[in-house]
Parts: structure tokens; C-alpha cells; sequence
């Protein structure tokens, strides 16, 4: 069989991100178009190609599909703070439109499940809209359009949400919506799809509807992850309870951002349930059922902190490093905020780079001082370690009682705490483009152990909040201050 030249995009993406690795696999020729390759990099096999693009620049992607036979569309804007609905058929369009143009013979895309007769979310309308769209434009190529509904795996985002609701609240406020019917289909089956999808023989554009073994609410999902986790939470039903006031609420105790948690509660107030098998019996997948889709989950869930587990013998971190295994961690805690500064993203990593040693923290550098001391009273190895050089970091390297456990140059530094902590803890900084100039995410992460790592949690995060917002400001007042200098030398 001959080579194929495959295209992805979204591939920064929970999905996209899982396929490449599927498809890099192959005896194919893989390229990946991304907004900003920084982000990919190290997590792409070095023999794919990567074109740096955007689906609404038709010349980025004119360049990027020449001589490609199947493309995957895995994009859509869910998280756009604009109408996401106009931008995704644009999108679509100038996609449709040049593949037509470079003779592409397939685009498979990944839409979402839902009679479209009935009154859709603008979240589920918009995603099939795209799929009409790609049929429409894409002149004399094949479009194959899967539907699909919740997708459980570690790390997607209902995943995710499913497992900080059961994991942090005792009682469960289930609006109505909570026990609408959906048909969750597991990452490895959805994968499976997709991947198939790539050398299957089929005429015509085809849509295929796509779910696991049972149909099953959010409500039936929590008590499934419940007994797994073997948790007992109580599910208290209220009659009304606004999508708009359900994610809020999602908002405080969960990692999702209230507007994307939006979009996901007015999906599922909609049936998303496989009405035609024909992609089952086609395809010759059988997917599991969600018991086995959450236990799979969550053993992947263990493997990944096991892999990035810090195992090394680390003589600086005061003996040896608390050993995690067999510990269940369920509770993770997540502290975001985000901060705009009129930079690029080169210049506004340079204090990020620069923080802890000599230049301190930026704010509060008494309490981080203050935390050192009590770090050393127990034993840890408080601040006295500063860092090996001022200015450049790598992985491994202690900056003071943290040490570097990921930096990508210009756009991410993720820091893991090797104070004395009852729990894992993390410290994050993520820095990307925008349209006048670029967006500071700071995230603080921590896995409690036991009750106490709970405790420990909401009794300093009073504290813990006080010092990262201004932490970030601090950083941030920095960055401008240094915008005359930044531009002179350059």
C-alpha cells in the first residue's frame, strides 16, 4: 500500500493530541498545522511535519495541504469569547474550500451527537453546522463526519469535570439536566474511529454516529466513577437550576472555566444517543461500556503520574522523595488565573524565567521566606538552595524549594514543590499569544492526601490567593516596566 500524506489539525487538543500519536505510528507521512508550533514542541515524533497556520488563514493552509491525501478537521471554538458559531463555519469554509483546491481525497471530521429535527444547543448546532459546511465547500472530496458524545478518558475535559465534582462535594445539587440520556464513548474506541477512518473504502460523504456500549446520563456516570472511587456522595435533584447558573457553579469547584462549562451544560440538556449502528458493524469496533470505560481512565489516570512521577535520586531535596505509591489521588485542586500584558510572549517569559534565587518572587518575598523557614523547622529543604544560574533554567534544575519539572522556552515553566506538603504540589506558568500582545496563565495545582491534604488546601488558600494574585500582578507590572527596554534592543 502507498503512502499516504495525512494532514491534522487540533492537534494541542485533548483528541487532535491523542491521534497524532495513533497516526505517527504509521508508514505514513503525518504533518500537524498549528497556530504556534512552540507548543508541540518535543511532543511530536521528529519526522512530522509541522506548518505553523491557522484554519481562518487560507495561505497558511494553502501551503500546508499541498500534496495531502486525508485531513482531519478537529477543530472548533469552544472556548471563544466571540460568537463561536459564525467563526466555526468560516473556518470550516476556507478548509473545505483549499482542500478542494490541493485535490484532497478525504477530510474526516469529529462532530457532536444530536437529532438535528430537535432544538440543539447552539454548542451541538454549531458542530454539526461545520460538518455541513465541510460537505458543502469541499468540492469532489470525500467528507466522513463523526458524531459522538461524552468522551471519558483521562484528561478530557467531562472526565475531568465528572471527577472534581465526585471527588470535592460531599452533596451534589443534580439539576435535570444532569439525568439526560447520552452514550459516553470511551478515548481508545473513539481513537479506533478515527483511525479506521484513514484507509476505510466507502462512497460518498458518509456520518457516522459513534457511542459506547451504554446509554447512561452524567448523573448515571457520577455514581459509576462513585463506586469505582468507592465514595459515597449524596445527589440532591432540584427542579431548575440555568445553565448559565450551573456553570458558575462549575466554576468554583471544578478546573472548567464557566464559559466553556456553559456550553457543555446546554449540550446536555440534550439527548446525545447512537440512533444508527451502521458505524459499529462498518467500522468492526465494539466499545466497551462505561464501567470499563472509567476504570480505564482512571489506570491511565495512575500511569501518567507515574510517568512523570520524580523518581531520581535527588541529593538537594533533603533525602529521600516521598514515595506516592498505591496512593489514590483523586482530589486534585486547581488555582488559575490569567493576566494581559502588551508583549510578546519572548519578552514576557523573561521574568517568569527569572523568578526565585536573588530575584525572589516579585511579591510577598517575607511570606515565601517565612514558608522556607517553617520548611526547614520539618525537616524540608526551604529556600536555601536559591538557583544554579539567574537567568537560563533547565529541566532538573532546583529553583529554590521547587524544581523544574517542564520548560519550553517562551511559553511554559510547570515547577513541582519539593517542600514538605501532605500531597503533590505544582506551580505553572503558560504564556501565549493574543492580539495585542499575550496572555499569562498561572496555575497552582495540588493533590492532597487524606483529609488533612484537604485541610491543609483550604486553610492556607486565603493566603495561597493573596500571594499568587499578586504574585501574577508583580509579574506583570514588571513586564511593562521593562517595555522600553525590550523595545530599544531590539
Amino acid at each position: 500500500m502507498d503512502k499516504k500524506t495525512i494532514l491534522l489539525t487540533g492537534v494541542t487538543g485533548y483528541i487532535g493530541g491523542r491521534l497524532l500519536k495513533v497516526v505517527e505510528q504509521r508508514d505514513d507521512h503525518v504533518r500537524c498545522l498549528v497556530r504556534e508550533p512552540l507548543h508541540l514542541q518535543d511532543r511530536h515524533d521528529p519526522r512530522t511535519q509541522i506548518f505553523k497556520g491557522d484554519v481562518l488563514d487560507k495561505a497558511s493552509l494553502l501551503k500546508a495541504m499541498q500534496g495531502v491525501d486525508v485531513a482531519f478537521y478537529l477543530v472548533h471554538s469552544m472556548g471563544s469569547k466571540r460568537d463561536f458559531s459564525q467563526q466555526d463555519r468560516l473556518a470550516a469554509q476556507h478548509f473545505a474550500e483549499v482542500a478542494a483546491e490541493c485535490q484532497v481525497k478525504r477530510i474526516i471530521y469529529l462532530g457532536g451527537l444530536g437529532d438535528s429535527q430537535d432544538h440543539l444547543s447552539r454548542h451541538l448546532k454549531s458542530r454539526q453546522e461545520v460538518g455541513t459546511c465541510l460537505r458543502e465547500y469541499a468540492k469532489g472530496v470525500q467528507v466522513l463526519e463523526f458524531r459522538a458524545s461524552i468522551v471519558i478518558g483521562s484528561g478530557s475535559l467531562s472526565f475531568e469535570l465528572i471527577r472534581a465534582l465526585c471527588e470535592r462535594l460531599p452533596i451534589m445539587i443534580t439539576p435535570r439536566w444532569v439525568w439526560t440520556l447520552a452514550q459516553p464513548i470511551a478515548i481508545q474506541d473513539l481513537l479506533t474511529y478515527l483511525s479506521k477512518a484513514i484507509d476505510i473504502e466507502i462512497e460518498g460523504c458518509q456520518i457516522f454516529e459513534v457511542g459506547g456500549k451504554d446509554q447512561v446520563s452524567y448523573g448515571g456516570i457520577m455514581q459509576e466513577y462513585m463506586q469505582q472511587r468507592h465514595l459515597k456522595r449524596w445527589l440532591l435533584p432540584v427542579p431548575v437550576l440555568t445553565p448559565y447558573l450551573s456553570s458558575l457553579w462549575l466554576g468554583l469547584v471544578t478546573p472548567v472555566y464557566a464559559r466553556v462549562g456553559r456550553k457543555l451544560i446546554e449540550s446536555a440538556s440534550f439527548p446525545t444517543v447512537v440512533t444508527d449502528e451502521k458505524a459499529e458493524q462498518l467500522f468492526q469496533v465494539h466499545p466497551m461500556g462505561i464501567k470499563e470505560a472509567i476504570a480505564v481512565a482512571l489506570a491511565h489516570e495512575d500511569q501518567k503520574w507515574a510517568e512523570t512521577h520524580w523518581s531520581d535520586s535527588l541529593s538537594s531535596s533533603g533525602g529521600v522523595l516521598p514515595n506516592w505509591t498505591g496512593v489514590r489521588f483523586g482530589n486534585r485542586l486547581i488555582d488559575s488565573r490569567t493576566v494581559e500584558v502588551s508583549v510578546q510572549p519572548r519578552e514576557a517569559f523573561i521574568p517568569i524565567r527569572r523568578l526565585g534565587g536573588q530575584t525572589g518572587w516579585y511579591y510577598g518575598n517575607a511570606l515565601w521566606h517565612i514558608r522556607g523557614f517553617l520548611d526547614l523547622l520539618v525537616g524540608g529543604v526551604g529556600l536555601r538552595r536559591g538557583r544554579k544560574h539567574p537567568d537560563s533554567l533547565r529541566v532538573g534544575d532546583f529553583l529554590d524549594f521547587w524544581r523544574v519539572e517542564a520548560i519550553e522556552q517562551d511559553y511554559l515553566l510547570r515547577l513541582r514543590a519539593e517542600m514538605k506538603l501532605p500531597g503533590r504540589a505544582w506551580l505553572e506558568f503558560v504564556v501565549e499569544p493574543t492580539a495585542h500582545g499575550a496572555l499569562i496563565r498561572q496555575t497552582a495545582i495540588f493533590d492532597p492526601v487524606g483529609l488533612f491534604g484537604l485541610f491543609y488546601w483550604y486553610m492556607l488558600y486565603p493566603l495561597h490567593h493573596f500571594l499568587f494574585t499578586g504574585m501574577l500582578k508583580a509579574v506583570a507590572k514588571k513586564i511593562e516596566e521593562s517595555k522600553p527596554i525590550s523595545k530599544k534592543n531590539h
